[in-house]
């Protein structure tokens, strides 16, 4: 059994969760834990939420660990619990409402200072913020697997091949949902 404590406290080496050795389960979650909470929390929005998918996501993990194959990375194996939990989830919630945009999980001031030393002026912040803001925006107008192929590709940062295996769809339709997505959210840019 893991001990989340071990976890947090972060009492454990890190290549054999890549490496798809499925033997130490804290390594795993300390690995893949905060990609997963990432997209669970873009995806739906509300952190206790994202919070309790990610930790489904790796109990179901733990629970058949012994069924994984190996025919994909273990990131992309977790991503596709993940995704199954998150579309779950929001067929049950289908018909509420969401949640103000002043609830929003995502802390801007964290993503604007990505680039180490770089300072901004005051506007420029003011004016990224806004941008963020209507990318966001134009991503909440999305369908469900355009908006859940945009925050894989671009906020976890996977390969095509890997979205195409945790949404279960082809290469080409990757590109394609991709491709309107941006398309989209570009539009409703200008």
């Amino acid at each position: 059994m893991f001990d989340v404590r071990r976890v947090r406290s972060g009492e454990h080496s890190v290549p054999n969760a890549i490496n798809g050795n499925l033997d130490d389960f804290e390594e795993l979650v300390h690995t893949y834990r905060r990609s997963i909470f990432r997209y669970a929390l873009s995806s739906l929005r509300d952190r206790d939420l994202a919070e309790t998918v990610t930790q489904d996501c790796f109990l179901r993990a733990f629970k058949s660990r012994a069924c994984y194959r190996g025919e994909c990375s273990v990131r992309t194996w977790l991503f596709a619990i993940a995704k199954n939990l998150v579309r779950d989830h929001t067929r049950s919630r289908r018909f509420q409402f969401w949640r103000g945009l002043t609830e929003s999980a995502i802390n801007l001031s964290e993503i604007e200072n990505r680039v180490a030393g770089h300072q901004r002026s005051p506007e420029a912040s003011l004016l990224m913020r806004e941008q963020i803001g209507r990318v966001r925006s134009g991503a909440d107008e999305l369908s469900e697997r355009q908006r859940a192929i945009f925050v894989l590709r671009f906020e976890d940062e996977m390969d095509l091949s890997e979205i195409a295996m945790a949404t279960g769809v082809t290469i080409s339709t990757v590109k394609s949902q991709l491709y309107r997505a941006v398309a989209s959210i570009r539009d409703g840019m200008r």
